[in-house]
């Protein structure tokens, strides 16, 4: 894992301080974004930084919902995610 993230990387994160950045405490943001955003190239990036089984972790951790559906499917196929957290609806 390396410490620093590609310039490449910084249009999918545009709307973050590229700068400040930590590729460890904010790979949860990285990851999100890459996934919803980024080309195959930097899907392949998130892969050599993070693993297989550290992208697949993040992913299956958060809302279903925070990734576009598209990038959804291939992501699963990708990663080997079987199952997204899906959120519960209220029962008014």
């Amino acid at each position: 894992m390396t410490n620093e993230i590609p310039e490449t990387v910084r249009p999918i994160l545009w709307s973050y301080d590229f700068d400040r950045l930590d590729p460890m405490k904010h790979r949860r943001t990285i990851v999100v974004q890459i996934v919803n955003y980024g080309t195959l190239a930097h899907w392949r990036w998130l892969k050599k930084q993070y693993g297989r089984g550290g992208v697949r972790e993040i992913l299956s951790s958060i809302p279903a919902t925070e990734i576009r559906l598209p990038a959804r499917r291939l992501a699963a196929l990708i990663f080997g995610i079987d199952q997204y957290n899906h959120a519960q609806r209220g029962t008014h």
